[in-house]
């Protein structure tokens, strides 16, 4: 089945239940697991495109310590996971995580959605519908179960 699975993680809830569910299938498995945190913070850009000294440094930061605790998560599921910390400044998060997948040799992706509608998913966007469009191997998407009301 599936032996390479990509897990995208943001410290959320929901990636957090995602992360669940990819580490449960790849303890099933014997699958592999590569944990990803993308840098791609638009807003904390600077006009020609690059982050201040400060800015860069506490996203990095935060990546790490996100990617941190997600390691630490799969290793109390029994899972080796190991880390990729990715920087593409002007680069969406599907972007991001089809070129992970490629270049890693993912044959799964696991994300975690927060089931946006309306108004939400326009001003907020959908990180996991452009993974969805962009990723070149099978999508598994772990809806979190408070968006199931039709948030």
């Amino acid at each position: 089945m599936f032996k390479r699975i990509l897990i995208p993680v943001d410290g959320s809830e929901t990636a957090n239940k995602a992360l669940v569910a990819g580490l449960r299938m790849a303890r099933e498995t014997s699958a592999s697991v590569r944990l990803l945190h993308a840098i791609n913070e638009l807003g904390a850009m600077a006009a020609d495109g690059t982050y201040s000294g400060d800015v860069a440094g506490m996203l990095r930061e935060g990546g790490a310590k996100v990617l941190t605790d997600a390691t630490a998560i799969a290793q109390s599921a029994g899972v080796a996971a190991d880390q990729s910390l990715c920087e593409e400044p002007g680069k969406r998060l599907g972007e991001v995580v089809a070129e992970a997948a490629k270049l890693w040799g993912a044959d799964l992706v696991v994300v975690g959605s927060h089931g946006r509608r309306g108004l939400g998913r326009v001003l907020l966007g959908s990180g996991a519908e452009e993974i969805l469009r962009l990723a070149p191997v099978p999508v598994l998407v772990v809806r979190d179960a408070a968006s199931e009301g039709g948030n």
